[in-house]
């Protein structure tokens, strides 16, 4: 995919825009919890199972709650396909409902493009090749379009 030249690029920690990323340090507060980041609450919402549900959620890091979150030792809620973006949906408003730094760098994008440039992922971002589904970016300007509103 051929995306504009102003697009707005974010993935890792030191990029500009990296508060858009799940592992950017904004909690939520949902379901009477408070979860760290945004991938702590997301990857918790795979399983059926409360006690490994909170075990994500205390994980010290994200990227130990993505750990916690790829296991396959336990199965996947039945209907995780059908309501992983509405969970996704669900935590961005909270985060940038929340924070007003994320907010703010949020809606000085503009119209922009959003684009997750997540090499390894096909569907939250945009691939190695560009052509992914790039939901969470899609979901993110869905968000800003609703905090315009």
């Amino acid at each position: 995919m051929t995306y504009p030249t102003d697009t707005v690029w974010f993935y890792a920690q030191t990029d500009p825009y990296a508060e858009f990323s799940n592992f950017a340090p904004f909690g939520v507060a949902i379901d009477e919890d408070w979860w760290p980041t945004v991938e702590h609450f997301f990857q918790a919402q795979k399983f059926s199972d409360a006690a490994y549900r909170q075990k994500i959620r205390r994980a010290s890091t994200p990227k130990q709650a993505k750990g916690l979150g790829m296991t396959r030792d336990l199965p996947l809620r039945a209907d995780w396909e059908e309501v992983k973006d509405s969970l996704m949906l669900q935590a961005l408003r909270v985060k940038f409902a929340t924070h007003p730094v994320p907010r703010t760098l949020l809606l000085e994008t503009g119209t922009r493009m959003i684009v997750e440039n997540a090499p390894g992922d096909f569907y939250w971002g945009c691939g190695a090749d560009g052509s992914g589904l790039n939901r969470l970016g899609i979901l993110l300007m869905q968000v800003r379009d609703e905090l315009r509103a």
